[in-house]
């Protein structure tokens, strides 16, 4: 255990600078700092999540042991026939009558019409729209700290952290932030500011989707809102129905407290919702206050979401009707959740408290990476056999099942040769996705998840665009890196996309959907305006 434990930490020679004063005026000064990092965890695959995701693929595939079957027996048995022996066989000794073959025929259609009814139908997803800030919102990187300071809540310790994480966030200087929470003396986190920071984001992200598909808010059946952190009496999603007068029947439901990985539960429940009810049409709202997560103390745990989460929305249709498949933009293959809330450690990693002062804000716990990392681990174990072609399967499976089998032996080869390949296969998930959408929630997290997973920079580009540019918007960031590859017409027919977040609980959440059409660049989208900068802009 000492082993696995000194395994997860880092070290980093820090430079102090000179020392001021004292016996040793005018050294310089170092520190080592240890850290957790993220887990290597597909060297660790647990094989129970293995195979849960074959039981995931069979359950949902039956077809795919009884087919082959049948196939055999039918081979086995009219192999043996001739043309001529078959012909008589059909024609010659079966004899036939009216009644037998309308029975045959009302027996062949009424199997066929159970089968149908009882699948589940295809949810697409029809358009999305991302919320754009005005201008007179952005700030720099600069001006944050400049702002945070003329505030008068920081002192110079809190505001130095804070621009520390600031320069190695991954956020660039045009990101947007509410501008109450720089008011000097001034609570920012009032029911107020809190109402008008979210309709702000949610009214002008759904004015532009239902605009751009054409939809009535009365035909809406299912009205899903998840905001973690900000959740008022009426809910943020009855505001929504009170805002469009939507109509009376409408399955509205409201998510608090999920972090960033409730936009694929929102997703998750809105698609089961469809299925249930049939209505039709459904809108997924993930948006988060920043105004709610600002932290005006002085415990740097709490300070940690001040550096890094910005404004955002993003708007979903979703439909389970199949008139709308022709102008749909994605069809929803698999949700895969994962949730790790019974270790306690995982529980608190992000937990919202009061400080020694009695100052509200969220905690971000230094064993988040390693937390962050299992779920991970647990998510893409069981997610792999739903997605990942059968070869890569094999020898995935290959290697895990004699890691299980003889534990000393792969223990012994992976200690010989540890950066060698043999001593535990890494699936190769570029053979089943085309383009990733990874959570942005900073330049650190997207680097060990693509070192873990073997990416290459051109598959985390939209995750890093979208950081830089819009900073960590929560459940929505997915969406607005969706938004990226779209805006540089990446996305064709057949493609999937793979959105993979998450947030507080712990949990760890995928989407996957694949592309019915070519997504042609979009004519509004948040990227517009400078998609053709990047990913150069992100170097500068």
């Amino acid at each position: 255990m000492a082993r696995e434990e000194q395994a997860l930490l880092s070290t980093e020679i820090v430079n102090r600078g000179v020392e001021p004063s004292g016996p040793d005026a005018g050294s310089p000064t170092f520190s080592v700092r240890v850290r957790r990092r993220l887990p290597d965890f597909l060297q660790s695959v647990n094989l129970k999540y293995v195979r849960l995701g074959y039981h995931y693929l069979i359950s949902h595939g039956v077809y795919l042991a009884t087919i082959p079957v049948i196939v055999l027996v039918c081979g086995a048995e009219l192999g043996s026939l001739t043309r001529d022996e078959l012909w008589d066989k059909v024609w010659g000794e079966a004899t036939y009558d009216l009644a037998t073959v309308l029975a045959f025929l009302a027996v062949l259609a009424f199997t066929i019409s159970v089968y149908i009814m009882s699948r589940p139908r295809p949810v697409y997803l029809i358009d999305f729209a991302c919320y754009k800030p005005a201008d007179e919102l952005k700030v720099s990187k600069a001006e944050f700290i400049d702002l945070a300071r003329k505030s008068g809540k920081f002192d110079e310790d809190s505001l130095a952290f804070q621009s520390r994480l600031l320069a190695k966030s991954g956020i660039g200087d045009e990101s947007y932030m509410p501008r109450c929470v720089f008011e000097p003396n001034a609570n920012c986190a009032t029911m107020k500011e809190g109402r008008a920071e979210a309709s702000a984001a949610m009214f002008a992200a759904l004015d532009e989707l239902f605009d751009k598909c054409r939809v009535r808010p009365k035909d809406v059946g299912v009205l899903v809102v998840n905001c973690s952190l900000f959740n008022p009496t009426p809910s943020l999603s009855a505001m929504i129905v009170n805002h469009y007068k939507m109509r009376g029947n409408i399955l509205s439901y409201n998510l608090g407290g999920m972090g960033c990985s409730a936009g694929v539960i929102a997703v998750d429940l809105a698609r089961d919702m469809l299925q249930a009810s049939g209505a039709g049409l459904a809108v997924v709202v993930s948006t988060e206050a920043v105004s709610f997560t600002w932290y005006p103390g002085k415990r740097r745990s709490m300070l940690i979401p001040n550096a890094f989460f910005r404004a955002g929305c993003a708007a979903v249709l979703l439909s389970n009707r199949r008139r709308d498949f022709h102008r749909a933009k994605y069809q929803l293959e698999h949700v895969v959740r994962t949730h790790k809330g019974a270790d306690d450690r995982a529980f608190r990693s992000v937990y919202q408290e009061e400080d020694e002062q009695r100052i509200k804000g969220l905690s971000i716990s230094r064993d988040l990476l390693e937390v962050g990392g299992h779920a991970l681990k647990t998510n893409i174990t069981t997610l792999g056999p739903l997605v990942l072609p059968f070869s890569e399967q094999l020898l995935f499976f290959a290697g895990v099942l004699f890691r299980h089998l003889f534990p000393s032996k792969a223990s012994s080869a992976a200690a010989a040769a540890p950066g060698d390949a043999s001593a535990a296969y890494i699936p190769d998930f570029k053979r089943a996705f085309e383009h990733f959408c990874m959570h942005a929630a900073s330049r650190d997290v997207l680097e060990h998840l693509q070192s873990n997973l073997g990416l290459r920079d051109a598959d985390l580009e939209a995750s890093r665009a979208a950081l830089h540019r819009f900073g960590n918007t929560s459940s929505s960031s997915i969406w607005y890196e969706l938004a990226y590859l779209e805006a540089k017409g990446r996305v064709r027919r057949g493609d999937r996309v793979w959105q993979l977040a998450f947030g507080s609980g712990f949990k760890c959440n995928s989407a996957v959907w694949r592309a019915v059409r070519r997504v042609r660049r979009p004519s509004r989208s948040p990227w517009l305006d400078c998609v053709d900068q990047y990913p150069a802009r992100m170097d500068a």
